[in-house]
């Protein structure tokens, strides 16, 4: 197969002088990018290996909400294991799930807001894990019957406010799971 390299030379022409002038530097970056262009294709996720590209998950009209204290989710604190059930959650009931920090003081009066907050932004399902938390979740769900609160620790529970065990991933997987069940019908 014959080649024609005439086209590098109407390439080199268009280019501005100094490039033109220096045909080792445009060959080696001629050679860079085609070199580029053959890697990204060889290492893009799920080619040449004959893989599925992944596709996006299509998410019911449900957010749940998790409201923790100031530390938030990092491993180690009480939160943690709470956020790892409900992410669990999200994967079995196509529920889209966040988090919100509580900054300040650990205290119900600086709390209900953040509940508030959540409720504004249209979460069908809140989850309070921690003291302060769970108190202000308590004080809201009343008034705000369209939305399940569900929280952790101890506590009886009422017509919008399930309970489950602190610590427990598959516990609150399960709590968030029953209460995304209930606002859509489903199991």
């Amino acid at each position: 197969m014959q080649v024609s390299w005439r086209w590098v030379g109407r390439v080199r022409a268009a280019l501005p002088g100094p490039v033109r002038r220096r045909p080792a530097a445009f060959g080696a970056g001629l050679g860079a990018v085609v070199l580029a262009g053959v890697a990204g294709i060889c290492l893009w996720p799920g080619t040449g290996s004959g893989g599925e590209l992944p596709t996006a998950r299509v998410y019911r009209d449900v957010d749940a909400c998790l409201l923790a204290d100031s530390r938030g989710v990092a491993p180690g604190v009480p939160a943690a294991p709470v956020w790892a059930g409900m992410q669990e959650a999200s994967r079995a009931t196509r529920a889209r799930v966040s988090f919100l920090s509580a900054m300040g003081p650990d205290t119900q009066a600086n709390v209900v807001p953040y509940v508030n907050s959540l409720v504004q932004e249209h979460c069908s399902v809140v989850v309070a894990v921690g003291s302060a938390e769970v108190r202000a979740a308590r004080s809201v769900a009343p008034h705000q019957k369209g939305v399940r609160f569900v929280v952790v620790g101890d506590g009886s529970e009422s017509a919008n406010v399930s309970v489950v065990k602190a610590g427990n991933a598959a516990q609150v997987r399960e709590g968030v799971r029953g209460a995304v069940a209930s606002l859509t019908g489903t199991s």
